[in-house]
């Protein structure tokens, strides 16, 4: 695949009204009332409260005044991101509650084992991947932002494909993720970040049905180097229910090819159903921490150990592919 190119949003589109007649007044007078307005709002919410009382509207007040000043602070530029284009507060308050409905009554995600995530320091949460589409992911990262008692945020190393794509692109920078390099795993580690990794990739996620839940081959173990690198420990995490959201039970390779793809999934409603078949199917999920395998008491030349690493790697993916098989036993139906 060819290397990744972030595709810029075409912001400066051309107006059809002469330049001088753009003045900066509009949106001044935009900002002006929500400014007036937040603090207003915030003011009518009772005193020493966290909640209100029913029937005095001060809970709806809060979020009201809340929201206005999220807005002004969005026109006026008044946030931030970090180097590599993470926008905390938008995530929390959009992408998260987007994705909350997805999460909590869709697919009705069971966590487990979440205190086998560290509460503070970096950590690297290494997952298996499958589903046709990368839901699986963005489920894992809103039950860390969720259930986690310090509601700390996971960073995903995405392939090159995601950062290829208009709008995708911007999303997925926003929403704190980056590209799958080693670079870039171990200066988020280092910073104390939390990072999820899907060695399988490709090849898990567009796996046929018929090998479900069969763990592909993680790679050279690049993960394991980056962990042994910044010392910090590998948090195995097994996720069930993903694999039956689209049943990937054909491939058209031709069409893949033609397109710039890694495969053309063909399910039982999809493509024959249209946009419609593209509605994944709502299937009951659980998602478990396993518990963490610590690097930081290896030499700092064990990142180059070639057997070290193929002994940590394989340690990782039984550890994944055995929760895996237990949670499958104890699974009453794919949907309930």
């Amino acid at each position: 695949m060819a290397d990744a190119k972030v595709i810029p949003f075409d912001e400066d589109r051309p107006r059809r009204r002469p330049p001088r007649r753009v003045r900066v007044a509009p949106l001044v007078e935009l900002v002006e009332p929500v400014r007036s307005a937040a603090p207003a709002l915030a003011g009518r919410v009772p005193a020493g409260g966290d909640r209100a009382e029913p029937g005095r509207g001060g809970d709806w007040d809060r979020r009201i005044a809340g929201g206005l000043a999220f807005l002004r602070r969005r026109i006026t530029g008044d946030y931030e991101v970090d180097d590599f284009g993470y926008d905390e507060e938008l995530t929390d308050q959009v992408l998260m509650s987007l994705l909350r409905p997805l999460y909590d009554k869709y697919f009705r995600v069971e966590v487990k084992g979440i205190e086998n995530i560290p509460k503070e320091g970096g950590a690297l949460i290494v997952a298996n991947h499958s589903g046709t589409l990368p839901l699986d992911g963005l489920m894992m990262q809103v039950a860390v932002h969720d259930h986690h008692p310090g509601r700390r945020h996971l960073r995903l190393l995405a392939a090159d494909l995601v950062f290829m794509l208009p709008v995708v692109n911007e999303l997925a920078r926003k929403a704190g993720h980056t590209l799958a390099c080693a670079e870039d795993a171990q200066r988020l580690l280092e910073a104390g970040e939390l990072v999820g990794v899907m060695p399988e990739g490709f090849k898990g996620i567009g796996k046929p049905f018929g090998d479900r839940y069969k763990l592909q081959r993680f790679g050279r173990g690049g993960f394991v180097s980056t962990a042994l690198r910044a010392g910090t420990p590998i948090v195995p995490c097994s996720i069930v229910g993903a694999e039956e959201i689209y049943p990937m039970v054909g491939n058209a390779k031709t069409l893949a090819r033609l397109l710039g793809i890694p495969y053309f999934p063909i399910t039982p409603t999809f493509p024959w159903l249209g946009p419609l078949g593209a509605v994944p199917l709502p299937t009951k999920w659980t998602i478990q921490f396993g518990e963490p395998i610590p690097t930081d008491g290896y030499a700092a030349e064990a990142a180059e150990d070639p057997m070290l690493m193929f002994n940590l790697t394989d340690q990782v993916r039984e550890q994944i592919q055995h929760t895996l098989y237990k949670l499958l036993v104890q699974r009453r139906s794919v949907f309930f």
